[in-house]
This record gives C-alpha cells, structure tokens and sequence, in this order.
C-alpha cells in the first residue's frame, strides 16, 4: 500500500511489519519535501512516525480518540488521516495547519498548540465515556518537553487517583522540547533511559538467548515478547515514581521499533487503570541533518533538502526584533549583573540565547512553565533583582493569574517583554499575539509600552529595566526591523506614558501603538495625495495614555483615528475611547486593529490584506468615513 491510497487510519490494521515500515519512509519522504518546500516543524513529526503508525495500528479511530499535545508533533498524524494529497498546503492560507484543528478533521479530537494540554483533555474525555457507559480507548502523546509544564503534571496527579477510568498516556521523550530540556523531570527521564536495569536488558537480552539452542540468529515472536516481559520485571524500580502515582508503568521502549511498540501499546490497551507507555525517541530520525542540530531544525524556513541550508534571501534583511532584543539586553546585563533574563523554553525564539551564551549565570530556563516563570519572576524582584520575563505573547495568557495576584497586586518592578505580538502568520489561532494589549490594561499598576521600530526598541528595554515603581511589559512583533540606524550603547530611558509627533495636519487625527506607527505614516502620505492631511502620533503607551498629548489635539482636529495589530475589543482603541469619554469630548472615533475573530494561518500579509490592515486599505477607510471620496485607483 502506498501513503497516497491511505485514507482512514484504519487501513494499517492487517498490515505486516515491512508494509508498515515502507508507510514510516514514505511518513519522513513526505514530511521533508513539504517542510522543505513551505517551511514548518521538522524535527519533532519525523521523531513520532512509527510511535504514529504502532498506536494507530492498535486502535480503531472510528471511535477510539486520540490527543496529542503541542500539535506540531503531529504531521504523520495528519498523514495517516486522510490529508496526503492536501499535506503539500501545510500553514499555507486556506491550506492545512500546522497544528491540530477540531474542524479540519474528524480525527483532530482536541485542538492544540500551546503544550501540556493533552492529558487533561484525553482525561475529561475519559471520565465522559464512563459516564455515558460508551466503550472507547482514549490516549494522550506527550512530548517535546510538555510534561515540564505543571498542568500536565496536575492531570497526572488527577488521573493516578482514578484507578477504574481506562487511560493511556504515551511519553514522546526524545529529551527536547525546542531547546534542550531542563530540570528535574527530564532528568529523572534520562535516568529512566539509562538506567542499569533497562539497559542490561535491552543490551544484553537479545544476545543471550541467540545463544540458546535451537533460537539461532532471529527470535521467534514468543521469545521476543518474553524478552520484552523480563525487561519489563525492572519496571517496579525504574518507573517508581509513575507507579507510585497510580499508574501502570511500561518503557522505556524503543520508539522506532514497530514489532516493540505494537507489543507494547496492545499489553497497554488490555491494562485496567491509567497506563502510562514511556517511549524514547529521536528527535528528526531519518534526516541526519536535523538529528545533528535538533535545536536548529526543530523548525525551518524552507529549505534545501540536499544540503539543509535555508534557501537564501534575494536581499539582505534587518536584524529581527529578537535579535536586536537578545544583543541589547546582554549589553545592558554585562554592565548591571542585577538583571536576569528568564525564558520558558523559548531560549532562541526570543533572542535570549544570545544572553545564555554570554552570561550564563544571568539566564535562568523554566521548561515550559510560564506561571513558574512570572512567580519566579515575582520573588526575583522582592530580592532587588532585575528580572526580564521574555515570554511570548500568546504564551504569557497562561500566565495571567500569576501576572496579577504576584506580580501586580504586589506592585513589583518586573519588565514583560512579549515577542510574537501582534499577526504571526502561518502558525494560525494558537499563536496569534492578539490579547496582550486587552489583558494586560486592565490590571492596575501595570505599563504597557510598544516600540515603532527596533532602535525605539532599545531605548524601551532600558525603559523597563530602569522602571523600579511598577511592573512594565513590552510588546514587539514577529519578524525583522525596518532597518533603522542602531545603537551599541548609551541608550535613554523614555518618559513613561508620553508619546511624540511624527506628522502635523489639521484634517486627522491618527494615534497608532507600536507595529502600525509605520503603516500609519504610509496611510497619511496616501492621504495627503487626496489633499487630506494627517496628524500621526507615536503613542508609545497605551498605560498610562499621554492623554495631554491626544486630547487637545482630538478636539483641535475632530476627527480621530486609532491604529494597532491587536484585537480591538479592550485594546489600545478602546483606552483612547474611554479617555475622550472620560473627559467628555465628543468627535469621531475609528478604531482599526483585529476586530473579534480568529485570525487563521496565512502569511502576515496575507493576514493584513484580509483584516484591511493596509495602509491603502486604511487610507481608503478613512477618506469614505470621514471625507466621503472614492479613493484614487492608486489605492489597491
């Protein structure tokens, strides 16, 4: 059978081993040429291919539910599903996603792409089924570091004191999550893997019997599952610690032996109670390229598949935002040995790998654990530590309790810096960075700031750094700077909550935060060749607002306009609403940002073009609403 004519994952039910593993190359053939030609995650889907196939093979998904957490380890998953001849629009726009979606497939049984979800999920799933008396297994594969994360844990603790709801968890350990692992779980899963008894067995076993009589070079089925049985005899010491949690410990195995995790997954289905299957991985097995550098290509750019390089860029691009963040805030750090930069597993995404290369002892990882990271955080800064929560903005929602009762309520100086703010493009609903702005303004003590560009950017890093009062929190976008002259050092602090005049026009009133300051001057010179002139303010703050600045201008101008990549629902719109609410002036307000829906995968400018984030879509907004022309046909 060829992938192509696999449809129903259903179908790999009768196959033989070798027809299984010529479905596990075509898995990876697939995987690379696609990830090569659109870009997306590479390493963790190629490490899960023939844990896929094993469990798939050993359960009927007409009715067995099957979640898997993060979502980007499950491109085979999507294979073995019926979307081969749709896989090549993988995180294109209306394409398939490049995480899990309720409703791009039925067998997408609980969407993810933030991690640690998936035991909750498949557990709540569980106690449904016994409580409707319906027979169905239900499995959770968990991996690329997710079982770092304390929700995870908290399911583990639930489900082991649940000893009749039938479960199945399946450890994906291939010692990652994007960057190394840390901490003492992944530590004690090494040990797992090395440990002498599993190791003995594992090395040993196999040889010794070869050398029984009558067994030869191949073990018959009968032997190899006694082999698998003796291994399984050091469970009560190497799985101690699951086991004394209430679950069935079985592993670790080999997670590219067909035949052992067929086994494997079949004594699990047919054990009462939670089970937990700890199945070791390599991350990007079968392209030698990305199990070289598994950090490196956890992820790519399109690529070339021969050499793995990324396919040059036809001109040199700006240094990216994270760049210029990680380079500014090791600087900084080098001279005041107070600040402390603190990820959540996003070490290179963030630009904070730069800071653990260069001061070590200032770089503090979590794994993922963002309500760890912001507490730590919290007591970081009661000690008159300098902490830098680096966190993305999508990420930082899970966050958001610690933000307030330990961070906020305690009016402690920690400085947020939130990547990824605003349109993210083709990692699609999960990773949007839409919500900071409206969940971050409402709480009291905090300041919000944005920078236009990346050398406003360095100037707002010392900002937060030296802003000993209150907590303070910086939004940048995904991407590449406009490529404006930087500074290597002898930056100055910004006034907090004053922003500044870019433009001057007595027509109307643009007031844009951070990523759409440039587009709104754009939007004002296609303005001014309809003879309209704009006043266009660089906000800087959403809080505190610079209201001096604004509202004699609103009431000079009358007409006014608000511009932000965030949703407009409590968003920086909504805080230049209120305030010429407040103050009881009366003009004409047009908030433009992401109204309220999800923003799909695409890329950003796909995305911009759909939500008319233009600037000639926004300039022919404004001229229709306030000036009553048709624009020019120059505006497209």
């Amino acid at each position: 059978m060829h992938l192509s004519e696999l449809t129903h994952p259903n179908q790999l039910h009768g196959l033989s081993t070798y027809q299984l593993q010529q479905i596990a190359r075509q898995i990876r053939e697939k995987h690379l040429e696609t990830v090569a030609a659109t870009g997306g995650h590479l390493g963790p889907g190629l490490g899960v291919v023939e844990l896929t196939i094993a469990l798939y093979y050993t359960m009927d998904l007409d009715h067995d539910k099957v979640v898997w957490d993060v979502g980007h380890q499950a491109y085979p998953h999507k294979l073995l599903t019926g979307r081969y001849d749709r896989f090549h629009t993988l995180r294109q726009k209306d394409g398939i996603a490049g995480y899990l979606k309720r409703c791009e497939s039925k067998f997408d049984h609980f969407g993810a792409g933030h991690a640690s979800t998936s035991i909750s999920a498949a557990l709540g799933m569980a106690l449904a089924r016994d409580r409707q008396n319906e027979k169905f297994k239900v499995a959770a594969v968990i991996g690329d570091g997710a079982l770092t994360g304390g929700m995870a844990l908290e399911a583990i603790n639930h489900a082991g004191h649940l000893p009749k709801t039938n479960l199945l968890v399946v450890l994906n350990d291939n010692e990652m999550s994007i960057s190394p692992n840390v901490g003492a779980i992944p530590r004690y899963l090494n040990k797992l893997r090395l440990s002498p008894p599993v190791q003995f067995l594992t090395d040993n076993l196999e040889e010794q019997f070869k050398h029984l009589p009558f067994v030869g070079e191949t073990l018959t089925p009968d032997l190899n599952r006694i082999k698998e049985g003796m291994k399984r005899l050091a469970v009560p010491k190497v799985g101690a610690v699951f086991e004394e949690l209430g679950f069935t410990y079985m592993g670790p195995i080999d997670g590219h032996n067909l035949e052992e995790l067929i086994a494997t997954f079949q004594q699990a289905h047919k054990t009462p109670g939670p089970v937990l299957v700890h199945v070791a991985t390599t991350k990007g097995k079968g392209y030698e390229v990305a199990e070289q550098d598994q950090v490196g290509y956890h992820a790519q750019n399109p690529f070339n598949l021969a050499t793995g390089k990324a396919i040059p860029s036809s001109k040199p691009k700006p240094p990216s935002y994270s760049k210029v963040f990680g380079e500014t805030l090791t600087q900084i750090a080098a001279n005041n040995p107070k600040v402390i930069g603190i990820t959540a597993a996003m070490a290179t995404g963030t630009g904070l790998d730069i800071l653990q290369k260069r001061l070590p002892d200032q770089y503090i990882d979590v794994g993922i654990a963002e309500q760890h990271a912001v507490t730590l955080a919290a007591g970081l800064a009661c000690e008159g530590m300098r902490p830098v929560a680096t966190i993305y903005s999508t990420f930082l929602q899970r966050a958001f309790d610690q933000i307030v009762h330990d961070v906020c309520i305690q009016n402690l100086p920690v400085f947020f810096c939130l990547d990824r703010a605003g349109i993210v493009g083709a990692d699609g609903p999960t990773h949007q960075g839409m919500y900071d702005i409206a969940y971050l303004r409402c709480i009291p003590n905090m300041v919000l700031m944005a920078p236009k560009d990346e050398a406003e950017l360095q100037r707002m890093i010392v900002t937060g750094i030296n802003q000993t009062t209150h907590p303070i929190a910086m939004r940048f976008p995904r991407g590449n700077g406009y490529g404006v002259p930087l500074m290597e050092e002898g930056w100055e602090p910004l006034e907090i909550g004053k922003g500044e005049i870019l433009r001057t026009g007595d027509d109307v009133l643009l007031v844009a935060y951070g990523s759409m300051v440039y587009p709104s001057m754009q939007t004002a010179e296609i303005l001014h060749e309809h003879g309209i002139e704009a006043t266009v303010i660089n906000a800087r703050f959403a809080k505190p607002l610079d209201t001096e600045l604004i509202l004699p201008l609103a009431v000079k101008i009358g007409r006014v306009v608000t511009l932000e990549e965030g949703c407009l629902p409590g968003g920086f719109g909504s805080a230049v609403a209120e305030a010429l609410l407040d103050a009881g002036i009366a003009v004409p307000l047009t908030r433009i940002g992401i109204p309220d829906i999800l923003v799909d995968h695409a890329t950003p400018e796909q995305s911009k073009v759909s939500l008319g984030l233009t600037p000639a879509q926004m300039a022919e907004r404004i001229l229709q609403k306030y000036f009553s022309q048709q624009p020019a046909t120059a505006i497209v």
